[in-house]
C-alpha cells in the first residue's frame, strides 16, 4: 500500500491512519521498550503499538494503571527515539486525567495514536456508560485536533473481556457502544477479546470504521483476518508472553 512518507508527527499520524484498511489489515506489533520496538521495526513493520500490560510487566509493576502516565510517557519517548515509524499507545482508561493532558503527553513523547478503553481503573474498574465513553473519545479527538496532529484514536470496549451483562446480546451492545464512539471521532474500533470467525465477521460488517482484532502471534494464521474484514491487528500481551516462555526454556537449560 502507499502511505505518506512525511516524518513529521502529522505525517506519521496520517501514515498510521492510511494503513487501516478493512480487509487488508495493518499489523501493529505490540512492543514495550526500545529493544522490542527496534526488533519489530527492523523486520519491516510500518507502525507499532505500545501495550500497557507489557510495559508494566517490563518494569515489574501491575497492569490496569499500575504505573503512572508519566512512567508510561518515559517509556514511549524511549521507543519513539529508537524507531522512525508511527507509534500508538495504550493509555488504558486515561489514568484519571483530562483528554487535553493525555494528548499533550502523547504528542510530547512522539506518539501519534492511542487506545482508550471504557474501564475506569482510577474508579475501582467500573465500566463507563456508553455515551460517557463516547464523550471521552470526543474529548480526545477535540484535544488532538487542536494540536494540528490527527492522533489516531482507537476506541476500545471491555464488554467481552469483562463479560459484562447477558452474553445473548453482548455483541449488539458492543456494536451500539462502539458506534457512539465512532460518531464522537474515533478512527478505529476495538471490541477487545478473542472472537470466533462468525462473531468477528458480524462485528466488522456492522461497525462503520476499521476494526482492531487481537492475535496470538505464534498460533494464528496472519492471512485469516483479512477475509473477516479486520482493519488492524495487534498482539496485546501475547507477544511478550511467547518470548517470556521461550526465554524460560532457554534459561532452564542452565539452571
Amino acid at each position: 500500500m502507499t502511505v505518506t512518507k512525511d516524518k513529521s508527527l502529522q505525517g506519521k499520524a496520517n501514515s498510521l491512519l492510511e494503513l487501516h484498511q478493512p480487509g487488508n489489515p495493518v499489523v501493529l506489533p505490540t512492543v514495550w521498550d526500545g529493544w522490542s520496538a527496534t526488533l519489530a521495526a527492523g523486520v519491516g513493520f510500518e507502525g507499532l503499538t505500545v501495550g500497557s500490560h507489557p510495559v508494566s510487566d517490563s518494569i515489574g509493576k501491575p497492569d490496569n494503571e499500575g504505573i503512572t502516565f508519566e512512567e508510561l510517557l518515559h517509556r514511549v519517548a524511549e521507543i519513539t527515539a529508537a524507531v522512525d515509524v508511527p507509534v500508538s499507545v495504550d493509555i488504558e482508561g486515561g489514568y484519571g486525567l483530562e483528554p487535553a493532558r493525555l494528548i499533550e503527553g502523547l504528542i510530547g513523547a512522539g506518539a501519534v495514536g492511542l487506545n482508550i478503553e471504557d474501564t475506569v481503573h482510577s474508579e475501582n474498574g467500573r465500566l463507563r456508560e456508553a455515551q460517557e465513553h463516547a464523550d471521552f473519545v470526543g474529548g480526545l479527538r477535540q484535544a488532538a485536533d487542536a494540536t494540528g496532529v490527527h492522533v489516531v484514536v482507537n476506541a476500545r470496549t471491555d464488554l467481552f473481556v469483562k463479560q459484562v451483562g447477558d452474553q445473548a446480546d453482548r455483541v449488539e451492545r458492543a456494536i451500539a457502544r462502539l458506534k457512539l464512539a465512532a460518531d464522537s471521532g474515533a478512527d478505529v474500533l476495538y471490541p477487545v477479546g478473542r472472537h470466533d470467525d462468525e462473531t468477528l465477521r458480524h462485528l466488522t460488517s456492522e461497525l462503520p470504521l476499521p476494526v482492531n482484532a487481537i492475535a496470538l502471534p505464534d498460533q494464528d494464521d496472519p492471512a485469516s483476518f483479512g477475509p473477516l474484514g479486520v482493519g488492524r491487528i495487534s498482539f496485546g500481551p501475547f507477544l511478550q508472553g511467547v518470548l517470556s516462555a521461550r526465554t524460560q526454556e532457554l534459561l532452564g537449560r542452565w539452571k
